[in-house]
């Protein structure tokens, strides 16, 4: 009986937890296909694309910070809302209202990059990542609600989408958009 026992808590040592890992991974997802599919309009060899002839601030970050930053960010999100799924007790009633923000905040979050890259649109994508920063601060609210660690892990989000709030504005203030280059 010993061996039976001593190979099932192995067993379920070695099993992965799909839940968590899916939620981890899904919001990745889509900043993986625009960052895929928009990656031209960043970087062309030893050309310059239009986005290093944009006039930026001097706190601009180097363009390789951008990747590293928001896969951990994705990561942590996605993690915060393995956590309210687990403490609702999967989709549940309790669950309909924060997963809905939080479903909303990444659909917005994955917009924007079609927008600014793909659209050339500064304007409009300084309003989508402010209406993103409204969806992300009650999704927070929520999952503070819910499970005080996911609030927590959504917290460098929510400082990040400050920081790239004010460059989208910055951008949009000091690029005059020429008709004919878009």
């Amino acid at each position: 009986m010993d061996s039976v026992q001593s190979f099932i808590e192995t067993r379920d040592i070695a099993m992965v937890n799909w839940s968590m890992l899916g939620s981890i991974v899904l919001p990745n997802v889509g900043g993986w296909a625009n960052g895929l599919y928009f990656a031209g309009q960043i970087r062309k060899g030893d050309e310059k694309s239009w986005y290093d002839n944009l006039n930026k601030p001097s706190w601009n970050p180097p363009k390789w910070v951008f990747g590293p930053a928001w896969t951990v960010l994705y990561c942590s999100m996605g993690y915060a809302s393995y956590l309210v799924l687990e403490d609702c007790g999967g989709f549940t009633e309790q669950a309909i209202l924060p997963m809905t923000l939080y479903g909303t905040q990444l659909a917005l979050n994955w917009s924007w990059t079609p927008i600014f890259f793909g659209m050339k649109d500064f304007k409009l994508a300084f309003i989508e990542i402010s209406v993103l920063s409204g969806a992300a601060v009650a999704t927070t609210i929520s999952f503070f609600s819910v499970n005080q660690t996911a609030g927590a892990l959504m917290l460098p989000y929510l400082a990040w989408l400050g920081y790239a709030s004010s460059l989208s504005y910055y951008i949009w203030k000091n690029n005059p958009k020429d008709e004919k280059k878009n």
